[in-house]
């Protein structure tokens, strides 16, 4: 690696050559603030919250643009850098709504941190302040653009990992805002509901919508009957909440505070996933046999689902027509264990956690009441975020509690469901179980590690009793557009396709703890969080999906064979092609929003 001699605050370094003054700082364990930069898609020096002092520039330069070069001499902390760097921070907060105690980032926002570290305890500036109206059109989120600090995380996490583009700046001046074109309404553009502009939001300016109240109601009615169901990758964050490291395992904790709250059925989403397994397996052989449609590609992100009926509505033949583990869940609920437990599915509340608020968009689908019309299969979704202010609400210590294992009603699952939580694990976990049902023979080693990591694009080729299998991995749905271009032009051939809508998988959701930027940009969350899954599933001594007992007794007692016609009825769908209005296009540079009428 080439290499330059620098001076950061007097005291000699030797740092990667091409590095900003930001990534030659952090590498020698000295931390510049940041509002706006967000690595390799937000790069854009626009809040100069990370400004320093060069030896020979003019004035102050930004560190996260600003490249080092051979004998640079850097200061991170004079008094004319701190005094800037509050400054700006003043500047921001002339124009920012203050009512920070009723913010739901409040003690968890990185503008607030940074005020309080360069002792900003006052207005000393006024600003023109615009009122702009809360719009909570979408299904899965709020936007308050009077929190908003105009840093663009937002803008760029939208287009340049997901594809979509649906927000940009508004107007100019102390006018501008961050809206969609024509300030339509976010419920009324092609958002996808994944949330990544959640997690890179450094304020309360986006967050997901609140629906712990729902939760709270339910438990408290003497009349539902309230079963929980959380994600695979909850138990992989959740304890980031309360201050626990990232990539902590607290499963047990978290099935003991779901009981403390008062749920009666305490499930693992990870049951259900193995039945995904068995379902799309089984319908990817039958496709391969038959001549069926193919590539054929996972379901299960719901945020990729809708990216596909409102983008590529004509792979939607290509999609499995498989449930995700959460419809699975609250399908079999209000059946299976409405049948087995004696109860009517009316009274049943299925509340589900998961990293993903495009869940609380799918809940609300057609075709998702396997129990009967007007009987949601899922009643209420909330986020692992939304879970933790729960738990905290209700008094209870999360990191003393002892560790509890899930309700058995629904039965154990295998390590193969477990790793549905990163991206490649659905792949996985499918390809355990599809050679099986194509070779009839035993297979030996699980692991395929060719489809695990967290680069956007994977891809393997297998051969499978005498056939030949390509498949692919992509997550973040500017890497699934690619793949998918790629697909359609013939230039790739695939017969399998695992999407997720978010970068890294579910690890990565839209609903996870929020992690500051500084965070995001030196350390690999999302491979932490997903080693937690693959030790789980390393450890469980079940990790084949058709070698789950559990699984075998319920299609032999009540679903018959996978893919049987009860099985279609209850853990199937059916997806539709989403219209997009031609009309309203944004015009602006470096922003295309189509807005259209869902």
């Amino acid at each position: 690696m080439e290499t330059v001699h620098i001076k950061i605050n007097n005291v000699p370094y030797e740092v990667a050559a091409g590095s900003t003054i930001l990534e030659a700082a952090h590498s020698v364990g000295i931390e510049i603030p940041t509002l706006c930069y967000l690595k390799e898609i937000n790069e854009i020096g626009a809040c100069r919250i990370c400004v320093v002092e060069v030896k020979g520039a003019r004035s102050l330069v930004t560190a996260c643009v600003y490249p080092v070069n051979e004998g640079m001499e850097i200061v991170t902390n004079s008094e004319k850098v701190q005094a800037s760097r509050k400054t700006n921070l003043e500047l921001l907060l002339s124009t920012h709504d203050q009512n920070c105690l009723s913010c739901v980032r409040s003690t968890d926002c990185e503008l607030q941190k940074l005020c309080r570290d360069y002792g900003v305890n006052g207005m000393r500036f006024i600003g023109s302040r615009e009122r702009y109206a809360i719009d909570d059109s979408a299904p899965h989120m709020v936007r308050d653009d009077n929190k908003c600090i105009l840093c663009r995380r937002c803008v760029a996490a939208c287009k340049a990992n997901q594809a979509v583009g649906v927000i940009g700046a508004n107007e100019r001046g102390f006018s501008t805002h961050i809206g969609c074109a024509f300030e339509a309404p976010l419920g009324d553009s092609p958002c996808v509901s994944c949330g990544q502009c959640i997690t890179v939001c450094p304020t309360g300016a986006l967050t997901e919508k609140d629906d712990t109240a729902k939760v709270w109601a339910a438990l408290r009615d003497p009349s539902k009957h309230v079963v929980v169901q959380p994600a695979p990758s909850v138990r992989a964050t959740l304890g980031e909440c309360f201050g626990m490291p990232i990539g902590t395992n607290v499963e047990g904790k978290m099935v003991a505070a779901l009981r403390r709250l008062g749920f009666d059925g305490v499930f693992d989403t990870d049951t259900a996933a193995d039945f995904t397994i068995m379902e799309e397996a089984t319908e990817f052989v039958q496709r391969v046999k038959n001549g069926g449609t193919l590539p054929l590609i996972t379901s299960c992100s719901p945020g990729w689902v809708k990216f596909c009926e409102t983008y590529y509505p004509d792979m939607i033949p290509n999609l499995s027509s498989c449930k995700s583990p959460q419809q699975m869940f609250g399908a079999l609920t209000k059946t299976y264990y409405a049948e087995k437990m004696g109860l009517d599915p009316h009274d049943i509340v299925c509340v589900s956690v998961m990293p993903c608020t495009a869940k609380k968009f799918e809940i609300g689908r057609d075709d998702m009441s396997a129990a009967g019309d007007n009987i949601p299969d899922v009643d209420i979704s909330i986020t692992t975020r939304e879970l933790g202010r729960m738990i905290e609400r209700a008094g209870i210590k999360f990191t003393e509690l002892p560790d509890e294992d899930f309700d058995p009603a629904l039965g154990e699952s295998t390590g193969a469901a477990t790793i549905f939580g990163a991206t490649g694990g659905v792949m996985e976990a499918a390809l355990r179980t599809a050679v099986e049902l194509v070779t009839g023979e035993t297979l030996e080693k699980v692991e395929f590690h060719d489809v695990r990591g967290t680069d956007g694009i994977k891809e393997a080729s297998y051969d499978v009793g005498g056939l030949h299998l390509n498949v692919c991995v992509a997550s973040g749905l500017t890497n699934c557009d690619a793949v998918l271009k790629a697909v359609q032009s013939g230039e790739k051939h695939y017969d399998f396709i695992e999407f997720m809508a978010c970068p890294g998988g579910c690890v990565n959701g839209g609903g996870q703890p929020q992690q500051p930027g500084h965070v995001r940009n030196t350390t690999d969350i999302r491979g932490l969080r997903a080693k937690v899954l693959y030790d789980i599933d390393t450890a469980n001594p079940i990790r084949k999906s058709h070698e789950n007992p559990a699984i075998k007794e319920l299609y032999a007692t009540y679903l018959g064979e996978p893919g049987s016609e009860k099985a279609h009825h209850l853990l199937h769908t059916t997806y539709v092609k989403r219209t997009i209005n031609k009309k309203i296009v944004n015009e602006k540079p470096n922003i295309a929003i189509e807005v259209g009428d869902y």
